[in-house]
């Protein structure tokens, strides 16, 4: 089971009691500018701690620059996805070569 948009709205976390959800997405607007927003990097610590003691996976949503994505693999959060990444498809495989992005 996978939570969608984590860390945005009241009920999170009453979910993650309920429902024991083996993927966390973590809501772009945590990602936005985590590289330069030190709140922003105090609470995404805190949510991958959260995520390492439910043994639970983070996905971070949203990430538009690498400044982002490098931020987040400093901060322990290895899996991506957003437009730096690549743009969405419709009706084919994407084509990104993800080697760059090592």
């Amino acid at each position: 089971t996978s939570l969608d948009d984590f860390g945005n709205g009241y009920a999170n976390l009453d979910l993650l009691t309920d429902l024991h959800p083996d993927t966390l997405k973590i809501d772009r607007e945590l990602v936005m500018e985590c590289d330069s927003n030190s709140r922003r990097q105090a609470i995404l610590k805190s949510m991958v701690a959260l995520a390492r003691t439910l043994g639970t996976q983070l996905v971070a949503e949203g990430v538009e620059t690498r400044e982002e994505s490098r931020c987040l693999l400093a901060l322990g959060i290895a899996v991506q996805q957003g437009y730096y990444f690549a743009r969405p498809e419709v009706g084919k495989l994407p084509t990104v070569a993800l080697e760059k992005y090592d």
